[in-house]
Order: C-alpha cells, then structure tokens, then sequence
C-alpha cells in the first residue's frame, strides 16, 4: 500500500483492517500545546434501516457562546455495509463532502463514535482526524471494546475505560445520575483534554451540544429528501 490515505472506501473487511492498521500509525495521541479551541464541531451521520443512502452533517459552535457558527450537509450512497469495528468506512464518505463545504473549519470535531476505544485502536474519530489533520474526539453512547468501574453520580464523575490492560477511553457522567458517554480520543488529542471539552460542551444534556445538534441537522436533511 503506497499511500494509505489514498485508499477508496469500497472495501472488503480484509482490505479495511489493513488500512485501519496502516494509518494508525499516523496517529498523534496528543492535543496541541495549551489547546483551548474557540469552535467546537459535532459530526453525524443518519441512515435509514436497510437504507443505502447516508446523510451527513457537521455543525460549528463557538466553545464559549454555543452559537451555530457554520454548518454543513452531504448525500452520499454508503458503499460499505455496517460492520462493527468498520464504521469509518461506511460515514467518511458522506462525512468528508460535508467537511469540504464547510467555510469555517473547527479547531476539533467531536464524532458521535469510538476513536481510541476500540479494537485496533482506530475508531471513526482517528480515521476522520487523520483524513482532515484536525484535533478530533470520540464520544459514543455506548462501549465497543473495554469495562470500567462504578462512577459517581455526580456530573463530571469518570471512570477508566480499560482494555486488554490498556486505557482505551473513560466513561464521564455529563448529568448528575445519568447514563455515561464514553470519550476518546482521536487524533492530536489526548484523554485528559477530550474529556474535558466534552464536558464543557455539555452543559445541560447527557450528550455533547455539537452531537445534538449535528443529529438534529442530519435527520432533518434525511426527512426532506424523503419527503421530495
């Protein structure tokens, strides 16, 4: 392989797993120095059940204020069927058009998947990170790879998210007594500052301001071409 970042995204799982393997190399597992970034991007993807049509969406907030500072969509067909652990391979496409319609690029996308956490340590969030050389974090609602202990109840209680005697992620309670999100990082980021934007972006809600948002802009994109 020549240039693993020239690969295409119609791939067997064989040929996915060499590419996951081959760009992880490329990984930085720490964020710039003093990194208080100003905008803060959400990234989604919507997919109809059985659908073969993505819908995807990033939207920019200033860190301070919440404001929507720019925001962007793309329609692209899905040449890869969900696979777990394949997940980059089958949103990036739709995800990479709207990334380039963007007129204000972010100074880190939070994506509502894995990026360290999981099991060859390159989710979604390092993929997109190093395919666009932005600072970028993995936050899902749920746990592809690792365990952790109780956390506290109270918001901002964590707990290690551990696999194969490997820190992969934490678990961060965004509200008091609330299910936990589990942070990663992606790429140019580390854990200790991921889980503290992801925090700050979640003031009110069990998920980050720039997921809910980015959720929202996708499936409203989805119903409007369904319904023209």
């Amino acid at each position: 392989m020549t240039d693993p970042l020239a690969h295409g995204w119609d791939l067997r799982v064989a040929q996915a797993r060499e590419v996951q393997l081959a760009l992880r190399e490329r990984l930085v597992l720490q964020a710039p120095a003093d990194f208080r970034p100003r905008t803060v991007a959400g990234a989604d993807v919507s997919v109809e059940r059985f659908a073969t049509r993505g819908y995807a969406g990033l939207v920019v907030l200033d860190a301070g204020t919440m404001e929507t500072v720019d925001e962007a969509t793309s329609i692209a067909e899905l040449k890869m069927p969900y696979v777990p652990g394949y997940l980059s391979f089958r949103e990036l496409p739709a995800l990479d058009g709207a990334w380039r319609r963007l007129r204000a690029k972010p100074e880190v996308v939070i994506f509502d998947g894995q990026g360290y956490a999981h099991p060859r340590r390159f989710g979604i969030a390092c993929h997109g990170g190093v395919l666009w050389d932005v600072p970028t974090i993995g936050c899902a609602k749920s746990i592809l790879v690792g365990t952790h202990d109780k956390l506290g109840h109270a918001r901002g209680s964590t707990a290690p998210l551990v696999h194969q005697d490997e820190t992969v992620g934490m678990a961060v309670r965004t509200r008091d007594g609330v299910k936990p999100v589990y942070v990663s990082p992606g790429h140019r980021m580390d854990l200790e500052t991921a889980v503290r934007i992801v925090l700050s972006v979640s003031p009110r809600y069990r998920e980050p301001e720039t997921t809910r948002r980015s959720h929202r802009l996708v499936n409203d994109l989805r119903r409007g071409d369904r319904s023209g």
